[in-house]
């Protein structure tokens, strides 16, 4: 079974479980992999030794850009009043 995932790691997240993210590229979902190694075993019930090989291969990497801060003086915006004219 090969399945295609988006890997987002950030090791400067605020929480621990944003730090890697595992998603699914097309419903954004993250993988239950206990259940797509249960759907590969069968519906039978009991208990399996199973042997779950795990091959990364990196096809495309995504950049993050930086985000940059912008500071803004609210003391330098004016708002203008829309010119009004009388109609006669």
């Amino acid at each position: 079974m090969m399945k295609h995932y988006i890997l987002s790691l950030n090791p400067t997240a605020k929480h621990e479980w944003d730090r890697c993210i595992l998603r699914d590229p097309l419903t954004a979902k993250r993988p239950d992999i206990a259940k797509l190694v249960a759907e590969a075993v069968g519906a039978d019930t009991g208990s399996y030794l199973v042997s779950v090989n795990i091959e990364v291969q990196v096809l495309e990497q995504a950049a993050v850009p930086h985000a940059e801060q912008l500071s803004l003086n609210v003391g330098e915006v004016t708002i203008q009043a829309p010119q009004l004219r009388e109609v006669a």
